[in-house]
């Protein structure tokens, strides 16, 4: 498939009730072993491949060097790949288009784009969020591309009490509401596990909603049946990795 017909294939394995799961991948090995295992699409967690590379979460891995990953990963499968891009590295609408732009180059299919300040203090406006994704969705039409811009909501994730996020929801939904308009064709909501509120998200927002696997989280079939249409894995594939991998070297060193 050429680009465009993989961004075809990716938009359409989002389905409500039928969530396409991505096991976040980091670099080539790592794409290569996910798509032997069975996935249908490939999608990069921002922490884990700046971890691979000896970076800090936060934008600190340079772009270029993430454009280099994401060109090294689409060019070592056949499968659709999404970038997580963070905040995309850039405030203004201008330069993020600029900047997504060098990931449609690499040959991706998608992007996150979050809506928390980077390296700063809460979350950008919602209008203001919203022209930071029309501007992709301007870049993106211009190639004919049907790129998936994948819209996070940090709304969730800034606030570490679970007990505290149905008063949260109000606000997740109005953001979901302005990020379709804007051209986004997700809405991830990470931080979220309670089951009522993800249900009412999927009924609420028209949008694929994508929420993110963690301890505690409800099973694939649970989140199928509350209408969530994207699973993602985040940072826990490398760490569990990386955890064995201190395992398996611990019993050598210590026998």
């Amino acid at each position: 498939m050429n680009q465009i017909e993989k961004a075809r294939a990716f938009a359409a394995l989002h389905r409500k009730g039928e969530p396409v799961v991505l096991y976040n991948i980091w670099d080539v090995g790592s794409a290569v072993a996910v798509a032997e295992s069975g996935a249908r699409a490939l999608a990069t967690g921002s922490w884990s491949v700046a971890a691979t590379g000896g970076f800090g979460d936060g934008q600190k891995i340079p772009l270029l060097l993430l454009c280099d990953i994401a060109r090294g990963i689409v060019g070592a499968t056949d499968l659709p790949v999404s970038i997580d891009f963070e905040g995309g590295y850039a405030e203004t609408p201008g330069e993020i288009a600029i900047n997504v732009a060098h990931i449609v180059n690499a040959g991706a299919v998608g992007v996150n784009i979050e809506d928390q300040v980077v390296g700063g203090e809460g979350l950008h406006g919602i209008e203001a969020q919203a022209e930071r994704l029309a501007a992709i969705r301007a870049m993106a039409d211009a190639r004919d591309l049907p790129f998936f811009v994948n819209a996070r909501t940090d709304v969730f994730l800034k606030e570490p009490d679970g007990a505290k996020h149905a008063d949260l929801l109000d606000e997740a939904i109005q953001r979901g509401y302005a990020y379709e308009k804007a051209g986004a064709r997700g809405f991830f909501v990470p931080g979220l596990s309670d089951p009522a509120l993800i249900a009412r998200i999927c009924k609420a927002v028209s949008l694929p909603v994508n929420v993110m696997m963690k301890p505690g989280s409800p099973d694939v079939a649970t989140l199928a049946a509350l209408g969530v249409a994207r699973i993602s894995h985040g940072p826990f594939p490398y760490r569990a990795m990386i955890a064995w991998l201190k395992e398996q070297a611990q019993g050598i060193y210590k026998s």
